[in-house]
């Protein structure tokens, strides 16, 4: 009887580089669209955020709330005439984690292009 060649084992696979974490609070698309439209815009009213994201109010008010209480966003509320108007900023803070999240995809983007 012959006998059967082995093939030989592959290789092992080629370990990636270890990737940050993204901010998770960054990460979730609505509030990515609410930083990213504020870090092209000095400032953004309330319905223009909304009118950008093609969104719902519940959706813009929940969303900037939670980027507002970790401080990436101000939110400065008056009134022109009787109409309310609610108007955000990018903070300092807000801008240098947008940074930091589009350096994480960045790298996530070479590393799986293998660049």
């Amino acid at each position: 009887m012959a006998k059967l060649a082995r093939k030989p084992a592959p290789a092992p696979a080629a370990r990636p580089a270890e990737i940050p974490d993204f901010d998770r609070l960054i990460h979730e698309k609505t509030r990515l669209g609410i930083v990213s439209a504020l870090a092209v815009s000095p400032s953004l009213s309330f319905n223009e955020l909304k009118a950008v994201l093609k969104t719902t109010d519940g959706n813009v008010s929940v969303h900037a709330r939670k980027l507002e209480d970790a401080g990436y966003l101000t939110c400065r509320k008056s009134f022109e005439g009787r109409m309310p108007r609610t108007e955000y900023a990018l903070t300092t803070a807000g801008r240098r984690a947008l940074e930091k999240y589009l350096n994480h995809m960045e790298a996530l983007i070479r590393n799986t292009r293998g660049v």
